[in-house]
């Protein structure tokens, strides 16, 4: 058996053992990518050089900034300005109030371009907004 039959074998057999055993997935699936690379004779220093490099990507360290954005907007007003901006375009209509959300998610994602601001300081608001007007907690559009 060649080394890369056996790194696969490891893979799925450590992957698997660590599912049936309850472990989370994604500590499964990292543990068993380390086994498997430490069966094709990779030094840990090297995998551990590897993973640090794979997560100081310029996208993932953005994530934490577009949300501090969407709080800062929510906290300063431009938030309730735009809420209020899509409740006078759609406000009007049957089921006014989704619509509205999704009106003002528009507006928020072409001046931050991350739904994660967008929901960090939209939905702060509208939710309780919609609860107030009547929509169920776990109200969804199909």
């Amino acid at each position: 058996m060649d080394t890369n039959s056996l790194a696969i074998l490891v893979l799925l057999g450590t992957f698997f053992l660590m599912v049936l055993l309850r472990f989370p997935i994604a500590y499964a699936v990292a543990l068993s990518s380390v086994f498997c690379l430490l069966t094709q004779g990779h030094n840990l220093t090297t995998i551990c050089q590897q993973m640090v490099k794979g997560i100081s990507s310029f996208s993932l360290m953005a994530v934490p900034f577009f949300i501090t954005m969407g709080c800062l907007m929510g906290s300063g007003g431009i938030s309730e300005k735009l809420i209020a901006l899509a409740n006078a375009c759609v406000g009007w209509m049957r089921g006014g109030m989704a619509m509205v959300n999704i009106v003002a998610s528009y507006f928020f994602g072409g001046i931050s371009g991350s739904a994660s601001a967008d929901t960090a300081s939209l939905g702060s608001i509208l939710i309780p907004m919609m609860v107030e007007q009547g929509y169920d907690d776990d109200f969804q559009l199909q």
